[in-house]
């Protein structure tokens, strides 16, 4: 019901900052609970931050205090500011987007940290 598209990856030295942009269409954006997750080469797709539709945030403990999730219900969309960005953050980044029992995901994005 929700279609997503993530845009504004790209290489960064560390110590950087990039803010990640998942577009919405197709559904009521604001009833969606959010979420970014990454996935680094030969690794598991992992959960950073996650908002929901009242606007609560959580975050994964390696992102704590760098990262920050964010939403505009009027532009339907989600972002992920990532301040001093880490080799390790390096990673396919990608959105979701859950109501109830239905659940959907963006094709994701490329962020490389690397001097």
């Amino acid at each position: 019901q929700v279609q997503l598209v993530e845009s504004g990856g790209g290489l960064v030295q560390p110590g950087g900052s990039l803010r990640l942009s998942c577009a919405a269409s197709g559904s009521i954006f604001s009833i969606y609970n959010l979420g970014w997750y990454r996935q680094a080469p030969g690794k598991q797709r992992e959960w950073v931050a996650t908002i929901s539709s009242e606007y609560n945030t959580n975050y994964a403990d390696s992102v704590k205090g760098r990262f920050t999730i964010s939403r505009h219900n009027a532009k339907n969309t989600v972002y992920l500011q990532m301040n001093s960005l880490k080799p390790e953050d390096t990673a396919v980044y990608y959105c979701k987007a859950a109501r109830q029992n239905s659940e959907s995901w963006g094709q994701g994005t490329q962020v490389t940290v690397s001097s």
